[in-house]
């Protein structure tokens, strides 16, 4: 079966969230299920994944150009209803089995980092996997300031953050208790607008929102092309808007 029927079936259900068999259903059975999945799992092992997101934010970069003197950083919680490594115990969704992603966004919202973990890992515990990708990469020595929410606080933040000789971190102050009960102070949002929008970008693929799939390296796989689809996607619409002809 050619490469490209089976990249058109994993994405068709990485955005609709169906089942592999339901995908081969929607290729008109031209390719079976479990050729989809030993082609994605091929594909996996040889790294092609990490490099189709590669080359998405190298042509990024050339063509618009990365605007990584703000960097953001935060994570999303989503579904993951078959379990497996890397999912635990959702403390925002009733305890339910799920998984989260740290994402680190350029200025402009584009994704440069990226790493998951189980629903009941904390943020602080990712900065340091997702801080590591942006200096496997060589991007951190354009990083002049990271931008983190509130619960970013503690010496393993800012220890990671050190290794890679950034001291500039932006994050909103932990409110200070006063006498008796009262509401939790709102956190300025500032410039990590760009993550969330980020964020929401990849919860409307369906596989990402409510993951099936038993394997870390299968949603690290599933991010990078959905990275990879995000930034064609708006190179395309550059291209149409500026260059029509």
């Amino acid at each position: 079966m050619s490469d490209r029927l089976c990249l058109r079936g994993m994405i068709i259900r990485l955005v609709t969230g169906c089942s592999w068999v339901t995908a081969e259903a929607l290729l008109d059975c031209e390719v079976s299920d479990t050729t989809l999945r030993r082609r994605r799992d091929e594909w996996v092992a040889l790294g092609v994944f990490d490099k189709i997101a590669a080359e998405a934010i190298a042509a990024w970069d050339r063509i618009m150009g990365l605007r990584l003197a703000d960097v953001c950083i935060d994570g999303s919680t989503h579904k993951a209803p078959c379990g497996g490594p890397g999912t635990g115990k959702s403390p925002v969704d009733r305890r339910k089995l799920g998984w989260k992603w740290s994402l680190a966004v350029d200025g402009a919202g584009i994704p440069v980092a990226w790493a998951a973990d189980g629903a009941n890992r904390n943020d602080i515990m990712l900065f340091e996997p997702t801080a590591a990708q942006i200096a496997h990469q060589g991007l951190h020595h354009d990083i002049d300031t990271f931008h983190l929410d509130r619960g970013y606080h503690g010496t393993r933040v800012d220890t990671a953050a050190a290794q890679m000789a950034i001291t500039s971190i932006e994050r909103p102050a932990k409110r200070k208790p006063r006498n008796g009960p009262s509401e939790p102070a709102p956190a300025p949002l500032g410039l990590r607008w760009t993550v969330e929008r980020s964020n929401s970008w990849l919860s409307n693929y369906g596989q990402l929102r409510r993951n099936t799939d038993r394997r870390t390296e299968h949603r690290l796989a599933q991010l990078a092309l959905t990275v990879a689809l995000i930034i064609t996607i708006k190179l395309i619409d550059h291209r149409n808007r500026w260059q029509p002809h």
